[in-house]
């Protein structure tokens, strides 16, 4: 069944925990797209080629800035149990804006049926590193809106947080809605960032609004991003350098 390109226009928030609070809350803009299937429509977005808003293969799957796309989905998928299944890949992810991209972090939706049964949570930043977070149930049993996944924390995100604790995903995917909430677990500290919106069809029309509220897509999130780290420098948090990163591009 052919998958037309969605647009969810929501609302990302970050909280952090312990002895420096901090929050934030932002609206953001992502695309549902199947990864395989060409695209050629709306005529503002486009898939593998410049346009205004755009998704291309090599910003996802494998490191940054030379992904493979969802033939290394499948891949990691299959080493873990998951290659002669019907499965349905579905990627959750902000696109290019006129060629510009940085995402925190983009999604790899598995469903089987109506089942969502796995969630690779492809996660980069500004240093650019990436490491993914294969989320599922034992036996790849059906997420629901109830379930929570726990896996250890890998990657080095934020300098203002330790690479240590472990992230809690939980994950709502509904024919009209997306709810995703990552707690990062670290005794007294940590941060809660959530991501919410309403599935909507892509157009040329909502593209176009989004341009205007929320000008330069993918670089605005970049800037928002050292905004934020600047003030919590100035909050006194701890700043911590980057280490070496997880040689392994899956937990």
């Amino acid at each position: 069944m052919t998958h037309k390109p969605e647009h969810i226009s929501g609302i990302t928030t970050h909280k952090r925990k312990g002895e420096i609070r901090h929050s934030f809350r932002y609206g953001v803009d992502y695309v549902l797209i199947d990864p395989e299937a060409p695209v050629t429509r709306p005529a503002l977005f486009s898939r593998n080629r410049f346009n205004l808003v755009s998704v291309h293969d090599c910003d996802h799957g494998g490191p940054m800035k030379d992904g493979r796309g969802a033939d290394w989905a499948h891949e990691v998928l299959a080493k873990h149990g998951l290659s002669d299944r019907a499965l349905q890949l579905r990627l959750l992810t902000q696109p290019r804006f006129l060629g510009y991209v940085f995402n925190p972090v983009s999604f790899w939706l598995v469903q089987e049926g109506d089942a969502l049964i796995a969630v690779i949570a492809e996660v980069s930043t500004p240093f650019g590193d990436r490491h993914s977070y294969l989320c599922h149930n034992p036996d790849f049993a059906p997420i629901t809106k109830g379930t929570r996944i726990t896996t250890p924390k890998s990657l080095h995100v934020s300098p203002f947080q330790e690479v240590k604790g472990s992230y809690e995903f939980s994950f709502d995917i509904r024919r009209d809605h997306i709810s995703i909430a990552i707690l990062h677990r670290n005794g007294d500290e940590g941060v809660v960032a959530t991501l919410s919106g309403r599935r909507m069809p892509l157009t040329n029309a909502g593209i176009l609004r989004a341009s205007f509220a929320r000008p330069l897509g993918a670089l605005r999130t970049i800037i928002l991003i050292y905004w934020q780290a600047l003030r919590l420098k100035l909050k006194g948090a701890k700043y911590r350098t980057r280490p070496t990163p997880p040689k392994s591009e899956v937990t």
